[in-house]
């Protein structure tokens, strides 16, 4: 018979007093994002992003001249003139969109589980922080804590370096929440039934264009010969929804975006295909995103902007950016499904009490 979840103990210095009864919280990690679209506020959040060395690998006195010497003293302004292009109202369309996706998933679970599981979002890079958020969870109360890294392919670029900052919060902690991180979810079932609904509702919408690119966010391929296993968890996405929306290898193909440096990275390179595509006779070129869970940078520019200016120079005539699945039904079932099976086992005080 299941143990109580509830657990009283001795404040010291000041009596009595009860700590709140075993309480699970999901938390959510993306990217992150600068607070604003302009170089002063982009320059801390590249110099935390690329000072992480799982990002950058390079031994870290070198790669700190290069990143402090050269990096930080261009890349910012640039960076910051792509944000503007697509910065909203609401703010930056990844920290928007991901708060969406989180308060979504925090009215499934309470539909599903009513007051079993509490939903945060914490960034990797900038704000909120992973360790400020999980500081706060544990001064809430919360015991048990399902980490989600919002990438449905591991990479230790991505991933790793989440589960890296989880293991920096809890080294704070005198008195850690219990811990489970899920790896990746990139052929989980019910992820590829919501891309490919999301994409077949897309070409309802707008039609379907001449073939369908699926453009990953790349890594080097040095990152793969070290045991990295996101270039083959990108094939398996890949193929799965290939098949899963009955397309031939010529109607559906791959491609790796994002490349920075001169170091080799995963080919094929997306803007070399967009071009080879469009002087191929591709007229019509559909662009999806499936590593992305939310839109961003990556895809609201770099694809949806600067690609589709590659296509058209080349002689194609349209490229169309598929949206990620945001918040849409289809991804907040799906991660809550997948949610849900992971915290299996965690039993609150009411469903002990009857089992």
């Amino acid at each position: 018979m299941p143990s109580s979840n509830h657990y009283t103990g001795v404040a010291s210095g000041s009596g009595e007093s009860s700590v709140p009864s075993v309480q699970a919280a999901v938390l959510l990690v993306n990217l992150g994002t600068p607070t604003a679209p302009t170089a002063s506020a982009v320059r801390p959040y590249l110099a935390e992003f690329l000072g992480d060395s799982r990002v950058i690998d390079y031994p870290r006195w070198l790669w700190w001249l290069i990143l402090h010497g050269v990096i930080l003293r261009i890349r910012p302004a640039r960076s910051a003139h792509a944000y503007a292009k697509i910065w909203t109202a609401q703010g930056s369309p990844l920290r928007v969109g991901s708060e969406a996706l989180s308060h979504a998933l925090q009215c499934e679970l309470d539909h599903r589980r009513p007051g079993d599981f509490r939903v945060a979002l914490a960034m990797r890079y900038g704000e909120p922080s992973v360790a400020h958020t999980i500081a706060q969870l544990q001064r809430d109360g919360i015991r048990r804590l399902l980490v989600l890294p919002l990438y449905p392919q591991y990479s230790a670029t991505s991933t790793g370096s989440v589960i890296d900052a989880v293991a920096d919060a809890f080294k704070q902690l005198r008195w850690p929440p219990e811990l489970r991180i899920i790896n990746d979810y990139h052929d989980d079932s019910g992820h590829i039934e919501a891309l490919a609904q999301g994409i077949e509702r897309w070409w309802q919408m707008n039609g379907r264009g001449d073939k369908l690119l699926l453009s990953f966010h790349g890594i080097p391929e040095r990152y793969v010969r070290l045991g990295d296993p996101y270039a083959d968890q990108c094939q398996a996405t890949a193929r799965l929804l290939r098949n899963r929306l009955r397309l031939t290898d010529d109607e559906l193909l791959i491609s790796f975006q994002s490349r920075v440096g001169r170091e080799r990275w995963l080919h094929p390179y997306t803007d070399a295909t967009v071009r080879e595509l469009a002087a191929g006779g591709v007229k019509k070129l559909d662009v999806a995103c499936p590593g992305f869970a939310v839109d961003c940078l990556e895809t609201l520019e770099e694809i949806a902007m600067q690609n589709r200016d590659f296509f058209v120079a080349a002689g194609g005539e349209s490229l169309r950016y598929i949206p990620a699945l945001n918040d849409s039904e289809e991804q907040v079932d799906s991660l809550a499904t997948l949610l849900l099976r992971h915290a299996q086992g965690w039993a609150q005080p009411h469903d002990a009490a009857i089992s």
